[in-house]
């Protein structure tokens, strides 16, 4: 069934006690603005594009990670035909759903570099947006430990490239004051780099929020839409899919791991992506007294190492491993590297090895074997590459798409005047902010926010009804789970799943998800 869906103002990103409802173009939106672009994107999952004049735009953006949604939000400011387009059959479905959701400083970038620039003005712009759209922020600020005397001595140069990068705020912290900071630490710790500003976020609703203001502005969402050929022309390019054929002017590649696959199909072959796997354990929110900043390694050749960080869904992190493999589908976990896992949060944190794990997973990040973002314009193909996106990319997500946007009209687009987005206000998934089943007053006005189905994640029946209602509804389990954190928990769905589940499969909230 393909789902297409015009104007509605979904109540869970309103935070509404109501469920949604078709709003007229212009209508006043969830907060308080009027609607401004005078049209609201379609949102397709299955059956034939659209043909003719619908089919053809003037930018599709290939890719509907963190980056690719910022990017289709960054061009909904402006009056032009837009389109997202995702293999997947749902928004950050892909590296975006599992990394390590921390929001970098940049302190310690390759001074110089694109991605340092980018991450230093993505810190900026994601905490304001984060505060504007409601997406949960801890700044807990971040230690890197030394835990020998070679790690010890690196500490200055680390401050003195936190320097260069603009981050002056950084300061050597004795063993007294480490324990005295973090006194669940180790033993053996020497001392460590306070590096203030480093937060946590909530990387599912950061990809959503986007996605969900560029299709309120008037971005067309095709999901399921996996991009298999590109012919190239003028003024239109065809992109052939598994669905129909889409023609646009301008073409942006936010594929992720796939970037230089997409790249072959327009004839570049400028670089290789790697998948490095990252895999990460999940502690029990009873782990969460036992650490009360971002806990970081003094960084290696292949990333910034383990860490242990606090979540905003009140759990504790231990990870990633990294892994430099040939399957870009390889997300599996392995015993070996989760015992390697434990073997060294036991040594940076002991107690946290007898606390319960909740979760495993892995994620894959995109490697180049280059220290910096492979972005780049191509104006005679009227194509921008945003490739090597690493873990900063959820950081620097909102600077990359207006970098784009300067790229796009080195391409030859003429963007016309800029416009207000569509407001968005998202549901709260973060344990340190409100959550419904504690909101009287939201509980008073409809009960159903008030009848818990998820108890581990106290997830309730309205914020499930919600989510199923809203802009870009779930496309199955595991994305209800990343909207609401239902089947997220302690038990992983064995005592809730079947009525998640059902509620998923109810009618009228679940026949958009079908």
């Amino acid at each position: 069934m393909s789902v297409t869906r015009n104007g509605p103002v979904p109540a869970g990103e309103a935070g509404s006690a109501t469920p949604s409802r078709p709003v007229p173009t212009g209508e006043v939106g969830s907060a308080g603005g009027p609607l401004p672009t005078g049209r609201t994107g379609n949102l397709t999952r299955s059956g034939p594009l659209p043909v003719g004049e619908a089919a053809e735009y003037d930018v599709v953006v290939v890719g509907a990670g963190v980056v690719g949604s910022a990017i289709a939000r960054a061009l909904a400011r402006h009056p032009l035909r837009i389109a997202l387009v995702e293999a997947a059959n749902d928004v950050g479905d892909g590296t975006s759903k599992a990394n390590t959701a921390i929001l970098h400083t940049g302190f310690d970038a390759v001074p110089g570099t694109l991605e340092a620039t980018l991450v230093r003005e993505g810190h900026r712009l994601l905490n304001g947006y984060a505060r504007e759209a409601g997406i949960p922020v801890e700044p807990l600020g971040a230690l890197l430990v030394a835990w020998d005397e070679e790690q010890l001595s690196a500490l200055p140069r680390l401050a003195g490239k936190a320097a260069r990068n603009g981050h002056r705020t950084t300061r050597i912290l004795g063993p007294a004051e480490l324990a005295a900071r973090e006194p669940h630490l180790g033993p053996g710790a020497l001392g460590a780099l306070e590096v203030p500003g480093e937060s946590v976020i909530c990387p599912w609703t950061t990809t959503l929020a986007y996605a969900t203001q560029a299709v309120r502005s008037g971005v067309d969402l095709h999901l399921n839409c996996r991009v298999e050929k590109v012919r190239p022309g003028d003024p239109y390019h065809r992109l052939v899919t598994r669905r129909g054929v889409l023609r646009t002017r301008l073409l942006v590649n936010a594929c992720g791991l796939h970037a230089d696959a997409f790249d072959a199909l327009v004839g570049r072959e400028d670089f290789t992506v790697t998948p490095r796997r990252g895999q990460l354990l999940v502690f029990d929110k009873f782990a969460r007294d036992l650490v009360r900043h971002i806990l970081l390694p003094v960084p290696g050749p292949l990333g910034k190492g383990v860490l242990i960080a606090p979540t905003v869904y009140g759990n504790v992190m231990l990870g990633p491993t990294a892994e430099d493999l040939r399957d870009k589908t390889a997300t599996g976990t392995t015993a070996e590297g989760l015992a390697g896992l434990r073997e060294q949060g036991g040594r940076i944190l002991p107690a946290l090895i007898d606390e319960e794990v909740t979760a495993v997973y892995a994620g894959l990040r995109a490697a180049t074997g280059q220290e910096d973002y492979r972005i780049a314009a191509h104006p005679g193909l009227r194509y921008v590459t945003v490739g090597g996106i690493r873990s900063t990319g959820l950081t620097a997500s909102l600077a990359i798409a207006e970098h784009v946007l300067g790229l796009l009209a080195d391409c030859g687009l003429e963007p016309g005047p800029a416009r207000p987005l569509a407001p968005v206000r998202m549901p709260n998934l973060g344990e340190a902010f409100p959550r419904p089943y504690r909101d009287a007053g939201l509980i008073a006005r409809d009960p159903e926010f008030g009848m818990v189905v998820c108890h581990c994640e106290r997830v309730t029946r309205g914020e499930i009804r919600a989510a199923l209602a809203s802009t870009i509804p779930p496309g199955g389990l595991d994305g209800l789970r990343r909207r609401t954190r239902a089947r997220g928990g302690r038990c992983q769905g064995h005592h809730c799943g079947a009525e998640v589940r059902a509620l998923f499969e109810q009618r009228p909230y679940g026949e958009w998800a079908r």
